[in-house]
């Protein structure tokens, strides 16, 4: 199980990489210093999840189309209880979203390549209040070619150029990592 400890050590070494997000990050960092479980999904003042920047050997970034809010995204989620690493939880999304096997998939650097904050809204028919999502998103390659989407909670996928990503500053750090060598 990840724990608290984990999340944190990630954090720091992120922002020591990126100093000037201290600011946009503040409610994970606040988060962080207090009593709330942020590996549990019924945790409402906001919680950790894990996404991936999937680039394949053309250099795009694979996105799906989410059921629930209906947009593109990269694939990613909730924490698991058996998930013992973040790295290992956006691997296992990948995994369940698009059927693509952790084993096709290269990590690109041990430390997430952005950490956003975003709004998730209310869903009554689940129970769940508006909060926020602390997404850890990490950077892979792969050669694979198959996706087999998870109909329950995916409905469409589509490889788009880094050029395509928003926002802009994730759109630069994939470009620099996709970068040919």
């Amino acid at each position: 199980m990840i724990d608290a400890d984990h999340i944190a050590a990630t954090v720091t070494v992120y922002l020591a990489r990126h100093p000037n997000e201290a600011d946009r990050l503040a409610a994970l960092t606040a988060a962080l210093r207090g009593p709330c479980d942020l590996t549990s999904r019924a945790t409402f003042t906001g919680h950790v999840t894990c996404s991936a920047l999937v680039l394949d050997a053309d250099r795009r970034v694979l996105h799906i189309r989410h059921n629930a809010l209906n947009t593109w995204l990269r694939p990613g989620g909730h924490l698991e209880p058996d998930d013992t690493t973040l790295v290992g939880a956006a691997l296992r999304e990948v995994a369940e979203e698009t059927g693509i096997s952790t084993t096709a998939l290269t990590l690109l650097d041990e430390t997430p390549i952005d950490i956003d904050v975003h709004p998730i809204p209310a869903n009554p028919a689940k129970g769940e209040p508006d909060h926020q999502h602390f997404d850890l998103r990490y950077a892979f390659t792969t050669t694979a070619r198959d996706v087999t989407l998870q109909a329950e909670e995916v409905h469409d996928y589509a490889w788009l150029p880094a050029t395509e990503i928003t926002p802009a500053v994730l759109a630069e750090r994939i470009a620099a990592v996709a970068a040919p060598a």
